[in-house]
């Protein structure tokens, strides 16, 4: 939508059009514009002239780099105030006369009877005020009453020069050289310092770190895997069998690795592979129980202990305790079967 006869006026022009300066006090060469300022309230229309935007599209780009440029300088509930303010300014691109209360209306509405107080609003106003986002005026009824504020929205200064600030700023990083070079020294005494599969330690099974480095080469991570291995080889009394736990942890950490590739459900890759490790070691213990019973070596006997006066057995075989049918790990092997022999 363009805008129609526009005139290009000072601020003090529109001003003495609405009635708060003089006529007199404008500078001569606007005499003619004042005169055709002869509307002070009314409505939106009668101020299409004072738009400074050719269209709707334009008043909204130019809006995007006012909050690009201060957003920040708003708090949430002024932001509100303040989108809400430049939507009741599309009629008339970068224009509105509006009352505060049919703003604040209007926003209570549309959160559901939470939105912003006046004050909220007053404070965005005199904050964009200050930053030059727009310019308010108050205007006047025929009789002299005053009427609604009337908003005209600035254009985005593009070729406005350095702030004063900004030039001090250059000339106060004139070492910049130097300054980044320390800051990256000081980054890197911070940040620890990793190293490879070469610096993992003897005790890990070399089988087991040359697998494991093709994914993970950190030697830290590496170790960390291993330990996992450890905790529950001894759990199972297999810790003396290296072949036969570097196996089961080797092909534990490769269906890790499918899982990692092929799905999204691992959220902590070393406890998954706990649980894939903690399955195959039972599963392999309860088979070497069941070769032993087989070949008449040993007799299985429940596990029991005493509570609170009370006997419970345990099957340790399944893991089975009271019959709650959870898997548990056997302990004290040698107390948990008898030798045929014996």
């Amino acid at each position: 939508m363009k805008c129609h006869s526009k005139v290009k006026v000072s601020d003090s022009l529109l001003a003495a059009k609405l009635g708060m300066v003089e006529v007199s006090e404008i500078d001569t060469h606007d005499e003619r514009a004042a005169h055709m300022m002869n509307v002070k309230s009314g409505s939106i229309e009668g101020f299409e002239q004072f738009s400074q935007f050719e269209s709707l599209k334009e008043f909204n780009h130019h809006m995007e780099m006012w909050l690009l440029e201060h957003k920040t300088a708003f708090s949430k509930g002024e932001q509100v105030g303040l989108k809400r303010l430049v939507r009741f300014s599309a009629k008339i691109p970068g224009i509105c006369n509006a009352k505060i209360g049919t703003i604040l209306k209007a926003i209570h509405k549309e959160y559901h009877d939470h939105g912003i107080s006046r004050s909220t609003f007053k404070r965005m106003i005199s904050k964009a005020k200050q930053l030059g986002i727009f310019t308010v005026y108050e205007t006047e009824r025929k009789n002299g009453s005053q009427s609604s504020n009337l908003y005209v929205f600035h254009r985005f200064p593009t070729n406005e020069p350095p702030k004063q600030e900004t030039m001090n700023h250059l000339k106060e990083t004139t070492n910049l050289f130097k300054t980044e070079k320390d800051q990256k020294i000081k980054k890197r005494k911070q940040e620890p310092f990793k190293l490879d599969h070469t610096f993992v330690s003897s005790r890990v099974p070399v089988r087991f770190v040359q697998f494991v480095k093709c994914f993970f080469s950190d030697a830290m991570m590496i170790e960390e895997y291993w330990r996992m291995v450890q905790i529950l080889a001894f759990d199972y009394q297999l810790d003396k069998e290296t072949d036969v736990i570097v196996d089961l942890a080797i092909d534990s950490f490769r269906q890790l690795i499918r899982k990692l590739k092929f799905t999204k459900v691992v959220r902590k890759p070393i406890a998954y592979f706990y649980g894939i490790l903690k399955e195959k070691l039972y599963q392999y213990y309860n088979n070497l129980f069941d070769e032993k019973r087989e070949a008449g070596l040993v007799t299985y006997q429940p596990y029991r202990h005493h509570v609170n006066g009370e006997i419970i057995e345990w099957d340790w075989l399944h893991g089975v305790d009271q019959g709650d049918g959870s898997h548990g790990s056997p302990h004290h092997f040698d107390t948990l079967f008898t030798h045929m022999g014996d």
